[in-house]
């Protein structure tokens, strides 16, 4: 299981964001964000509540406790080989509604699937 510091660095480098950034954000210091990234100085609970609403993800996730991140979702990169999420989106805008449902089922079946 990853740390917190890296959970949060890897969103961070995911989304493009500088710590400048978040720390801004969080009402910080870059050099105070820092230290959480490098493990040098403990990450406050009220850091992880605004961190999980910044990201979109949950405190589950950040402290481990749940792997439901989708990483990026920058619709024009690389989701998988050559093909983008924006070409996901778009093959599943051609669907009709009886074949979205289907997929959709499907997809639930696979979440499932242990």
């Amino acid at each position: 299981m990853k740390e917190l510091r890296m959970v949060i660095k890897d969103l961070r480098e995911d989304n493009d964001i500088k710590q400048k950034t978040v720390a801004e954000y969080l009402g910080v210091s870059q050099q105070t964000y820092s230290n959480y990234e490098n493990g040098h100085r403990e990450i406050p609970i009220w850091v992880v509540l605004k961190l999980s609403r910044y990201y979109k993800v949950s405190t589950d996730y950040l402290l481990g406790a749940d792997s439901g991140y989708l990483g990026n979702t920058n619709l024009s990169g690389k989701y998988l080989g050559d093909t983008t999420l924006h070409d996901v989106v778009y093959e599943l805008q051609q669907l009709d509604t009886a074949d979205r449902r289907d997929l959709l089922k499907y997809i639930q079946f696979l979440k499932h699937d242990d």
